[in-house]
């Protein structure tokens, strides 16, 4: 079994791709933890849909090799997922991690990449999958709250989860104050989540994540981050 909390310089690195689409603050949060030893990934490519996505900014910053490619040149989705799909070939990732890309994936590019293929989304799913989601949990007088990180399935938002970001929700907060403190417990839960993927801790097998530790969680049950 293996131990998700060692952290060695000697262990093999993991190639990550990112695909994001707009600021790049899970982005950030994964380069940190790839270049201060916790994550033993290196990112290799960062891909945007969107030239001026600080994302790229981030990126190059950092050293990263980066692409643009518009989505608006293609016809549709299948032509602009199959030139990702080309552009990804080029480094051979052994991961695909979208941070933040605003654009739905055909059922062929997520089933080329199943199993390699990871998310992060602003709430605690199964509830609240699509957009607005700090919104509607407050509108609905949730008591809690968070983000998770799951595998990329052809159904939006419907993979399995790895892990979860829990908060409370307090009282009277704000929209602009839940969002902030979602957005710290994602740049938590998505290194971590990356680092048990780089280790071999789990694995995506037929619908499910298969953990390969000792005490994991129940099947089909996330790890669980409180804020």
């Amino acid at each position: 079994m293996i131990d998700t909390d060692r952290q060695l310089s000697t262990e093999p690195r993991a190639r990550v791709s990112v695909l994001v689409s707009g600021n790049g603050s899970n982005l950030q949060a994964l380069i940190n933890a790839c270049r201060n030893g916790t994550t033993p990934a290196e990112i290799v490519q960062v891909i945007s849909n969107r030239a001026d996505a600080f994302g790229l900014t981030r990126a190059r910053e950092a050293g990263i090799p980066t692409a643009f490619i518009d989505h608006r040149l293609f016809d549709d989705r299948a032509a602009f997922d199959a030139a990702l799909a080309e552009k990804l070939g080029e480094v051979a990732a052994d991961f695909v991690v979208l941070a933040g890309f605003m654009r739905i994936l055909t059922p062929g590019f997520v089933n080329r990449f199943l199993g390699k293929l990871i998310n992060i989304h602003p709430s605690l799913l199964p509830k609240y999958p699509g957009l607005d989601t700090h919104a509607r949990a407050l509108a609905s007088g949730d008591k809690t709250h968070g983000a998770t990180v799951h595998f990329v399935t052809p159904t939006v938002d419907a993979g399995p989860a790895i892990v979860q970001g829990v908060l409370d929700i307090q009282p009277d907060e704000t929209l602009d104050h839940l969002k902030a403190r979602v957005h710290a417990l994602e740049h938590r839960i998505y290194p971590q989540a990356l680092t048990w993927l780089a280790r071999g801790a789990l694995r995506y097998v037929d619908g499910a994540v298969v953990w390969q530790i000792a005490n994991p969680p129940e099947r089909n049950r996330p790890r669980i981050v409180r804020e």
